[in-house]
């Protein structure tokens, strides 16, 4: 990429090299948590918080968001409500709950509801900042959706945008819990 620079005399410019590199290596970077989370013991439990994170967060954030949301939640992605934020952590927590009364009931595992519910809301939250970090690259980079694979949907990185930003904070905060 560094070479097409020189080579194009600059019409590349070096601010797109640097885009494209974070790019990269925030995809490749965060998703090596995947692996790393399923791996540890009960992993193969523990990566549905990852999921269910950015699923719950996502589903509730879009339906709250068209139902009471009014208050505009920023510039990058307008949108986006505070109400349907909010909804979307509360649906993160709900996710988390009953994947845990499932998970407690069927294992033999001990997973503490309030923990729990403590990590559905950071996660949440850092789901929500990872998908307005999506939307901040395609708003500098000009850029409307990733791909059109998915029609309407922002293509593949806007499905996977808010489980990128979740995964190293989900192994981290999983490892303490289970700890």
């Amino acid at each position: 990429m560094f070479i097409q620079v020189v080579i194009t005399n600059m019409k590349t410019a070096v601010t797109d090299v640097a885009v494209t590199l974070l790019g990269i290596c925030y995809i490749v970077g965060f998703l090596v948590f995947i692996p790393l989370l399923h791996g540890m013991e009960n992993g193969k439990f523990l990566i549905w918080y990852i999921v269910f994170a950015a699923w719950g967060t996502d589903t509730f954030a879009y339906f709250g968001g068209m139902k009471f949301g009014k208050r505009k939640l920023t510039k990058i992605s307008p949108n986006k409500s505070v109400e349907g934020s909010i909804s979307g952590i509360i649906g993160a927590v709900l996710f988390f709950l009953v994947y845990t009364i499932a998970v407690n009931h069927y294992t033999d595992l001990s997973i503490s509801y309030l923990w729990v519910s403590l990590l559905a809301v950071i996660l949440s939250i850092i789901g929500q900042f990872g998908d307005l970090a999506a939307s901040a690259i395609k708003r500098y980079t000009g850029i409307k959706d990733f791909s059109e694979i998915i029609p309407g949907h922002g293509g593949i990185l806007d499905r996977i945008d808010s489980i990128l930003f979740i995964s190293p904070f989900a192994y981290f905060l999983l490892i303490l819990l289970m700890g």
